[in-house]
């Protein structure tokens, strides 16, 4: 039986896909399409970087091609391919229920996509937001965490971060954040620098103070 984890922390830091939504089915074709396009081998068969900002990706896949160009691709087909996004479970609630202060979305989608993502599921826009767009070096770096553990106006190591990749999860470790790790797109043993990791969001229940929140979940690591 999984461990009864009780933390405090003054801010949440999320991940959007597979932390939130999923857009698996529109990231696959998209990307496979893209691949495509773009003469890359065995491109029907092509698997994204899960956690990786789109425009690295398309550095590594095409280091010859106009890195913006390659990027304005994707996300084109990315924003008109929307209609299998689902809201993960726990997620509305979350959302809904959490001081707006408290919580930040730190995405490695660019802010546009986000918004037709966000949209699609309809989930509400975050008062604060750092998208792959807006920083200079993407996850697994720690900027993405840091900037926004300082849009909510604390120290990182006052945060806890929910991811679902690898490349996220040690975003926030180097940060200096607590991490807890969500499956779905990853398992237990990809996840395992994470400080715990749980089920779904759908398991955790928060209190929340004038000093901050406290969390309630059971973790899955041992």
């Amino acid at each position: 039986m999984a461990e009864r984890i009780t933390v405090s922390a003054k801010g949440l830091l999320f991940d959007n896909d597979g932390v939130l939504i999923s857009s698996i089915g529109s990231v696959n074709r998209c990307w496979r399409q893209w691949a495509k396009m773009y003469g890359v081998p065995d491109a029907e068969n092509y698997n994204v970087p899960h956690g990786a900002r789109a425009i690295d990706t398309v550095k590594n896949l095409r280091p010859d091609i106009d890195p913006e160009e390659g990027l304005r691709v994707i996300e084109d087909l990315e924003m008109a391919d929307t209609d299998d996004i689902e809201v993960l479970p726990g997620v509305r609630r979350l959302l809904t229920t959490l001081p707006p202060e408290r919580w930040a979305i730190v995405t490695s989608c660019t802010s546009r996509l986000l918004e037709v993502r966000l949209e699609a599921a309809g989930l509400p826009w975050p008062e604060k937001l750092v998208a792959g767009d807006m920083v200079t070096n993407g996850k697994p770096h720690p900027e993405p965490y840091q900037r926004g553990a300082a849009l909510l106006g604390v120290a990182p190591e006052e945060c806890i971060v929910i991811e679902d990749a690898p490349a996220g999860v040690g975003a926030g470790k180097a940060a200096g954040a607590r991490v807890l790790a969500v499956l779905g797109t990853h398992t237990e043993e990809e996840l395992a620098q994470a400080d715990w990791i749980v089920p779904s969001l759908d398991e955790v229940q928060f209190t929340a103070s004038e000093d901050g929140l406290t969390l309630t979940f059971p973790s899955v690591k041992s």
